[in-house]
């Protein structure tokens, strides 16, 4: 390891030699200066990890000598010392962004405390991760091998996505390796699972089962409401559980956070069935019997997603709530985004208000989004930190700021989420046959058994049956769905990519989380 250089400044330096021995004696490097001019011509030609900066010395003051060495380098951190402990001078100096703030006299494992915390703090919290995640790897082991039920499995995913986050931190390749293979290994026992247990969840009069997409409402959304006190429930298109983990301090600022849960996608885990499950409360199979004019399969012509607010409002009527005060709004593009901000405060005035938030269509064009996507989240780690940016600037982190101090709840949730698909499996169908890479349903579909949960009878897995001896396949893990011809080429386009509709953690166990004003 490189020895760290420290710089210390300060007019009385020669009566520090002791403290500099001591440091010096750790192991590191010790430069001195004795007033601030000197100090700014050192940085300017020399590398430097740690400036030790006097406040009070003659010439120019260490508060002078911090701004002018940040002008140098602005990431160089520096640790205050001074005799002074006025509020004002203390305030001063954390707005300058400084590391680290010591008042004399200072004694020489204060100093060496506070450079181990600034120099070595990254290498760590890399060790300790490593050190935790190691201990942690068996005891998901474990819970994998236990026959986890639907409860269980939303556990571990959420102890996964706490290790995938936690291991950003990590800069062992090892490591991260290992995490990923007990990832893809979850993946494989989770496919097993819903194989087993899914068609019972959506059988007609199903009593067990974990909250779904159709149940949602139900149970997550409208025991909320309250008399005088508006409900916004925000639909955030294709936010996995991870991508929320990344954008929860951002909510966290404005908002009372009650209730951080997880439910499960219906499949297909895509927009077209879970959220209009989501809205009409109820199956597919059951929104085509009762809305078979709007319902629309994946091979007809038209909008998917055009009757949300109609189901959503049938939905209410059924439930004995139809005189409720609600909004619905849908935001595509950026230009509807900033007419909703601007539209928050009579928003207020409702029971109900409902907005739906396409993210993943903004961020490209269909026409071009898997290139931009490709260039932009080539992994899950640049697919976190887009969301996280496009949260930030995004006119729903502005509009939800408007009505952050008024006195409402928040409900955030989702319809999907979305997983990165590497490995392609070869499914021969049809002219008929959908254009889905995670799912498709058809005709006399030719695949591999054990790539995929198959349905011959669509009605069990509670879909529609598109034509006669239509069957749905949906694909397991990080697999995507290639037809024959153009095999090729077709593979080398979509690997990596994001892709949802089929059966994997990030794509099924997804967030919704309650909020309140502070």
């Amino acid at each position: 390891m490189n020895v760290a250089k420290i710089l210390w400044v300060d007019d009385e330096i020669d009566s520090l030699n002791s403290q500099i021995m001591f440091l010096e004696n750790k192991g590191y490097e010790v430069q001195t200066k004795t007033n601030g001019f000197d100090a700014v011509e050192f940085v300017k030609d020399n590398i430097v990890d740690v400036v030790l900066l006097d406040e009070t010395m003659p010439g120019i003051t260490g508060l002078q000598t911090l701004q002018q060495i940040k002008e140098i380098n602005s990431n160089l951190p520096v640790v205050l010392i001074t005799k002074n402990e006025a509020e004002n001078l203390m305030d001063e100096a954390i707005g300058s962004q400084i590391s680290d703030y010591l008042i004399k006299p200072v004694n020489p494992n204060q100093v060496w405390l506070s450079l181990k915390k600034i120099i070595d703090n990254k290498r760590l919290v890399a060790e300790k991760t490593t050190s935790a995640y190691q201990q942690e790897f068996r005891s998901l082991f474990m819970a994998l091998s236990n026959n986890p039920d639907y409860n269980e499995w939303m556990e571990i995913y959420k102890k996964l996505v706490y290790w995938e986050l936690e291991m950003q931190k990590s800069d062992s390749p090892e490591m991260q390796e290992v995490f990923q293979t007990q990832k893809q290994e979850a993946n494989t026992e989770f496919f097993k699972f819903i194989s087993k247990n899914y068609a019972s969840w959506v059988a007609p009069k199903s009593v067990d089962g974990p909250i779904m997409s159709h149940t949602l409402l139900k149970f997550k959304v409208l025991p909320h409401l309250e008399k005088g006190t508006p409900l916004f429930f925000v639909l955030i298109d294709n936010l996995r559980f991870d991508q929320w983990k990344t954008i929860q301090p951002m909510f966290a600022e404005n908002f009372r956070i009650h209730e951080e849960e997880t439910f499960y996608s219906i499949l297909p885990t895509a927009t077209q069935y879970a959220r209009n499950a989501i809205f009409a409360g109820l199956l597919p199979i059951d929104i085509e019997k009762q809305f078979s004019a709007q319902w629309k399969n994946d091979d007809e012509e038209g909008g998917k997603n055009l009757f949300e607010e109609e189901f959503l409002r049938a939905h209410l009527k059924r439930i004995g709530k139809g005189d409720l005060k609600v909004s619905y709004t849908k935001i595509t593009n950026n230009h509807d985004g900033q007419k909703m901000v601007d539209n928050m405060h009579n928003l207020m005035q409702n029971d109900l208000n409902v907005i739906v938030y396409n993210f993943i269509d903004m961020l490209s064009h269909a026409r071009t989004e898997m290139e931009v996507l490709k260039e932009l989240a080539g992994d899950e780690t640049s697919y976190r930190s887009i969301t996280e940016s496009w949260f930030e600037h995004s006119p729903l982190n502005q509009a939800l700021k408007k009505i952050a101090d008024k006195n409402m709840n928040l409900i955030v949730a989702t319809d999907h989420g979305t997983t990165r698909v590497k490995t392609p499996a070869k499914v021969i169908g049809d002219k008929q046959t959908t254009a889905n890479l995670r799912y498709k349903h058809g005709r006399n579909l030719n695949y591999e058994a054990r790539d995929v949960l198959a349905f011959r009878d669509p009605r069990e897995a509670g879909l529609p049956v598109p034509n006669v001896n239509s069957s749905f396949i949906f694909a397991k893990g990080d697999l995507f769905l290639c037809y024959p011809n153009n095999y090729n080429h077709f593979v080398n386009y979509y690997r990596n990519t994001f892709q949802h509709g089929g059966i994997s953690l990030e794509e099924m166990i997804v967030p919704v989380i309650r909020m309140s004003n502070k």
